[in-house]
């Protein structure tokens, strides 16, 4: 699961970047400097992917992953119902239901790849603490990470 999404956002990186004027209009109006602000999510689509793709960035490109999606949520709104064309992207609401509707999934999709939540194929719930280098040993009652 890992992967696919880190090639979804390694793709979706890479468009963000050399196709910025392809987004412009799904902005939303209070973004400043749109064109740059879609060239850094881009850069950190391409970051986050790769971040999920290593032991030691994974937890921390989730979390940032996550954060990314629920704050795209807004240009997406404005994509579905001002019916702003984006080629190739299909513009009936085949396309936009399902992508509205599955966001909150890509939002946990993210924190589940890079081990933040477990939730709900783990035992233990979700993970609520920041990750532990490699050298810190482990303390906890279980041994495995868990508090």
């Amino acid at each position: 699961m890992r992967v696919i999404l880190a090639a979804f956002y390694l793709i979706g990186g890479i468009g963000h970047l050399l196709i910025p004027d392809r987004f412009l209009p799904i902005v939303p109006d209070a973004v400043p400097f749109p064109r740059e602000v879609i060239l850094a999510t881009g850069l950190c689509e391409i970051a986050g992917a790769l971040g999920l793709l290593t032991r030691r960035f994974r937890w921390w490109a989730g979390l940032a992953l996550a954060v990314y999606a629920a704050c795209v949520f807004p240009a997406n709104l404005k994509h579905a119902f001002e019916g702003v064309p984006v080629p190739p992207l299909p513009e009936s609401w085949w396309y936009h239901g399902p992508r509205l509707i599955l966001q909150p999934i890509l939002v946990w999709w993210a924190l589940f790849a890079a081990g933040v939540v477990d939730w709900p194929f783990g035992q233990s719930g979700a993970k609520t603490r920041e990750p532990r280098s490699g050298a810190a040993k482990r303390t906890e009652n279980d041994g495995q990470g868990h508090l």
